[in-house]
């Protein structure tokens, strides 16, 4: 079973994406904030990790970044209501982020994508 990260501060989104994505037949580990977020790649071994740009402590650009450092080749999912800043989406994108969905996103969607990311 693979394992999917979520680090999301908006329980209604992780929720909604950890219902989604346990349907698929993932094992999802959901924390809410930056911390909690590195703590969980170290510790998690996760092989898909789904992240929001603004979360409490350390925000997205610093999980991809820690994310990268401790575990190179684990996909990653940014999710952001920051629409178009292509700066925040282009440094993810450098840093190594896999994919970008903008909020509001289609659950389906993202189930698509993640399945898609963890089969490769």
């Amino acid at each position: 079973m693979k394992n999917v990260l979520i680090i999301e501060d908006d329980r209604l989104i992780s929720s909604l994406v950890q219902f989604r994505l346990k349907k698929d037949g993932y094992n999802v580990t959901m924390v809410e904030d930056g911390i909690a977020g590195m703590n969980a790649i170290e510790n998690a071994s996760p092989d898909l990790i789904i992240t929001d740009v603004m979360i409490p402590f350390k925000n997205g650009i610093e999980i991809i970044n820690h994310a990268k450092k401790f575990s190179p080749k684990v996909p990653i999912i940014v999710l952001s209501s920051l629409g178009e800043e292509e700066g925040t989406v282009m440094e993810a994108f450098n840093l190594g982020a896999s994919d970008f969905i903008p909020k509001p996103f289609n659950p389906n969607e993202l189930a698509m994508r993640v399945k898609r990311l963890i089969n490769n």
